[in-house]
């Protein structure tokens, strides 16, 4: 059964606006909304100051959309904005009425997630440690690199996951080969797609290729967190994040709040890549993430025909880059046609051809990466000071 935006709309005129003054649909807070596949999509503008009370309302669009036949799931973000979005009149909040004082309600029974190490970021159960793949700037390979070193982790023995962070350009759908939609046992927690050993999440698995995602950065949020801790991970030693290109708002809320144990730096070689790399770099380390290393990709090209070597983008800056900046220099990837030809098939190279050269880059990058990680795990817990009595 399809799922109209009319039913959407007329069943969000009968939520009420803040404090009960109409509904939230004329008066103009609700986004355009967008259907795809029986899961509808939509934010409500409130005022920056009154966002984190506003979640009663939030949760309430949420219900009564989620209510009509046909609809698989919906997603409501809260959009807060200082002006605009048909706010700026709405009255102040009413005062509560005086009520006899009642007794504080009972702790849930269920623990909570924990947290982690360092941070008091509220931790993904399952999941032993989440390392972000980033870059500073788009076309470096970094989707690419996140899946090979994922694949290279699980060839090493581990449990591995990988979360496609890239809401606007989801790879992981075509780098994996993976086609279909995940599934819901209790229609709260998705399943995560599996191939070559991996557990897969991303937004190319719920909207259609060509869809395009014209969302503000609230709904990005919103969905990157509803993909990090409303999917069934676990049990997991590693999930690898693909983190979508550039510092921008999702960036920094996956840094921010999510518990990451380190931070991987894609970039080329040539120096204009270099500088966007040190953006994302630096953006790690001002939330206090470890950034495991960089690796330098295209980093050269072995000419099939003669064999002879060429430093297309030149060689090497990675490698300077991370002295310079006091990081590890995990590897150089060639600029390789296999390479390509393999991720374009949904067959990445350390799947595909697992006795290769640019398979045993990956892996041997890979094993840095979990060497790294057992580093800065080991250097968080005796970071704890040692009490001395004289």
């Amino acid at each position: 059964m399809s799922v109209s935006r009319e039913a959407v709309i007329e069943r969000l005129r009968t939520v009420t606006g803040p404090d009960f003054t109409g509904n939230i649909v004329d008066l103009g807070l609700v986004s355009e909304i967008f259907v795809a596949d029986a899961k509808v999509f939509f934010s409500i503008t409130v005022p920056a100051a009154r966002a984190n009370e506003m979640e009663p309302l939030r949760a309430a669009a949420e219900r009564v959309v989620k209510a009509i036949p046909g609809v698989a799931s919906v997603m409501v973000a809260l959009t807060a904005e200082k002006k605009g979005g048909g706010m700026e009149s709405a009255p102040p909040p009413r005062p509560a009425p005086v009520r006899p004082a009642a007794q504080p309600p009972a702790r849930p029974s269920h623990a909570p997630a924990p947290a982690s190490r360092t941070s008091g970021k509220r931790g993904v159960p399952g999941i032993e440690a989440i390392v972000a793949v980033a870059s500073g700037k788009g076309g470096v390979g970094k989707s690419t690199t996140a899946v090979n070193i994922a694949l290279g982790l699980a060839a090493n023995g581990l449990k591995v996951g990988v979360l496609d962070a890239d809401i606007y350009g989801p790879s992981m759908p075509r780098l994996l080969g993976i086609r279909g939609r995940p599934e819901s046992a209790d229609g709260k927690v998705l399943k995560p797609m599996l191939n070559y050993g991996l557990k897969v999440m991303s937004m190319g698995f719920l909207v259609d290729e060509e869809t395009p995602m014209i969302w503000r950065g609230p709904m990005v949020v919103s969905a990157l967190t509803q993909m990090l801790r409303e999917v069934e991970w676990g049990p997991l030693d590693v999930l690898v994040v693909d983190m979508p290109p550039g510092t921008g708002d999702a960036q920094l809320t996956m840094a921010q709040q999510v518990p990451l144990a380190g931070a991987v730096i894609v970039s080329t070689p040539q120096d204009l890549a270099l500088i966007d790399a040190r953006k994302g770099l630096n953006m790690f380390r001002k939330v206090d993430v470890p950034v495991i290393g960089i690796v330098e990709n295209m980093s050269y090209f072995i000419a099939p025909d003669t064999g002879k070597r060429y430093d297309i983008f030149g060689h090497g800056g990675a490698r300077k880059e991370a002295e310079r900046l006091g990081v590890a220099f995990l590897g150089e990837v060639p600029l390789e046609m296999g390479i390509r030809e393999s991720s374009d098939e949904g067959r990445p190279v350390v799947a595909a051809k697992p006795d290769g050269a640019e398979a045993k880059i990956y892996r041997a990058i890979a094993a840095r990466v979990w060497e790294r990680l057992q580093e800065e795990k080991t250097a968080a817990d005796g970071a704890v000071p040692s009490i001395v009595f004289e």
